[in-house]
């Protein structure tokens, strides 16, 4: 098997270029090992990993996604759930952190829960988390074509047109090489980052701070967890870092930081511009649909400031979607070369660019065109609820996954002390953020129970467990997996040259370094890494 020259090749990669061998003796040319089994580039910083993360979800749910949850749960009860959830998103991230510095593979968390728990679990949690992506993807194609049509002259293009148009736009940013990829989607997401202002203070009176009272939290849980998904992108694009012993741990502590503020900060300031029943948010039945930075700016009689957001807002959404289409064809990229789905989704490119895989993702979420013969509020309230879910058994895996992996360091006499990233507060913090989750899958769906009871509600809001549950069983069945014994977990393939790391990560950040830079250099590194 020939991925280029042997010699350059880490010692991981041999031993994964070797297990490969062994399993498919298919006669090659070297043209169809280069196309099938090429490496990914690892050509990503610290601040690109950052970005990538922070992009992928500082989009179309904060600046749409989080008007549909204040119109659902008032001001309170959207603090109420953003900050629970964001809680939840400390331990997850702390759990992923641990693993994925001292073995940064591409495969992440799927690749995690076949070495750790079990090989069926790893096929069910591959397919959700590819699932989640596609439909986050999909419900940016349908927030970016509302927002756009915000100026006059964007309403003579129909709805379908411009989703088309941004789907053109996102895959030909994705077919960049994986370092021109992390450069494009670090300006956009700093672009985005950057922009909104926030004015005004109001509305927690009147109309009043609930709109549902706790039923309204509840229906919001699940677009929390679908705004602060992506989190978990640091553990991706792991396997593509320079140094992730550097870049990880510090992607995951800045990352988390930033969302927190970003979001807690955010969904705090929309409900003092803006009351829950305001006409103008997305809600179940909308056609339309505007940004609550839009709608306060416009009010306010400040219409150049509301244009300018929405210009603001469409550059988060490109820089969202560049991060969905990453995720879902990375995902599908460590499937495809794992036996999990169809060999020809693993074909990269000369660049390192799984293209089938992405040409593949972004064709599913073309079910964002569901949107112009229904509402578009309804189609989104459907898609957040089923990529809520998904996130939420993704996020609890992991937490499942991090607990084997301690167990298994224990049963090999390896010392956790040893690990160059340690999650803060385990075991208690893990154990509370999967029984969380588990707590939650369940939870923000019991509102399709109340009077009358709501079939249609109570499909969208659990079909997603008998699904995973099924996928587990099905794959478990026919491959004849078996969960993994402790003594017998790897916990050795895919780690990197610790010895030489350290030497990279103390040539770039050690005090003589320092000292050297000047005092915009630093305000850089602080601000974009």
């Amino acid at each position: 098997m020939a991925f280029g020259k042997k010699a350059d090749m880490a010692p991981a990669d041999k031993e994964i270029e070797a297990a490969v061998d062994e399993l498919d003796s298919t006669p090659r040319t070297p043209q169809y090992e280069m196309a099938y089994s090429a490496p990914l580039h690892r050509k990503l910083k610290s601040r690109h990993i950052q970005m990538i993360a922070i992009g992928g979800i500082i989009g179309p749910g904060l600046f749409v996604g989080s008007g549909n949850a204040l119109h659902l749960a008032g001001p309170a009860g959207i603090l109420i759930s953003f900050s629970l959830v964001g809680i939840i998103v400390f331990f997850v991230m702390q759990s992923l952190g641990e693993v994925a510095t001292l073995i940064p593979v591409s495969g992440s968390f799927t690749e995690y829960a076949s070495r750790f728990v079990d090989d069926s679990v790893s096929f069910a949690l591959g397919w959700a988390y590819w699932y989640l992506w596609v439909t986050v993807l999909a419900n940016e194609y349908n927030a970016i074509s509302l927002v756009v049509r915000y100026w006059a002259g964007a309403q003579v293009v129909p709805q379908w047109a411009w989703i088309l148009i941004f789907w053109v736009i996102f895959i030909s940013f994705s077919m960049l090489g994986i370092l021109a990829f992390g450069e494009v989607e670090f300006w956009l997401s700093f672009a985005g980052v950057i922009g909104p202002q926030k004015i005004g203070f109001k509305y927690w009176n009147n109309p009043g701070a609930f709109a549902d009272s706790i039923n309204g939290v509840a229906r919001t849980f699940v677009i929390a967890g679908t705004l602060y998904a992506g989190t978990e992108m640091v553990g991706i694009t792991a396997g593509e870092a320079s140094n992730p012993r550097r870049a990880v741990p510090r992607a995951i502590k800045q990352v988390f930081w930033r969302i927190l503020i970003f979001y807690v900060g955010t969904v705090f300031f929309i409900g003092i511009l803006i009351p829950w029943d305001d006409g103008d948010l997305l809600a179940e039945g909308s056609r339309t649909a505007r940004s609550p930075f839009t709608i306060a700016l416009s009010d306010a009689g400040i219409n150049a400031g509301a244009s300018l957001i929405n210009a603001v807002i469409v550059i988060a959404v490109l820089s969202a979607g560049n991060s969905s289409l990453y995720i879902s064809s990375r995902t599908m990229l460590f499937m495809a070369r794992n036996n999990k789905a169809p060999k020809f989704f693993s074909k990269v490119n000369k660049a390192g660019v799984p293209w089938v895989s992405l040409l593949f993702s972004n064709l599913i979420a073309c079910i964002a065109f569901l949107a112009v013969s229904d509402s578009a509020g309804t189609v989104y309230e459907a898609l957040i609820t089923l990529s809520g879910v998904a996130t939420f058994i993704v996020w609890a895996t992991i937490g499942v996954m991090h607990i084997r992996f301690r167990q298994g360091l224990v049963a090999q006499n390896q010392s956790p002390e040893t690990l160059p990233f340690k999650a803060l507060w385990y075991p208690y913090g893990t154990y509370v953020a999967v029984a969380a989750n588990v707590f939650l899958i369940f939870f923000q769906g019991y509102t399709a129970f109340l009077n009358p009871f709501s079939a249609k509600d109570f499909v969208v809001n659990y079909i997603l467990l008998p699904v995973f549950v099924a996928l587990v069983v099905g794959y478990k069945f026919w491959r004849k997996t078996k969960i993994v014994k402790l003594a017998e977990m790897d916990i050795w393939t895919g780690r990197r040259d610790i010895d030489r790391m350290d030497k990279q990560r103390d040539e770039e950040t050690g005090p003589e370094v320092i000292k050297k830079k000047g005092m915009l250099k630093r305000a850089r590194d602080v601000i974009i890494g």
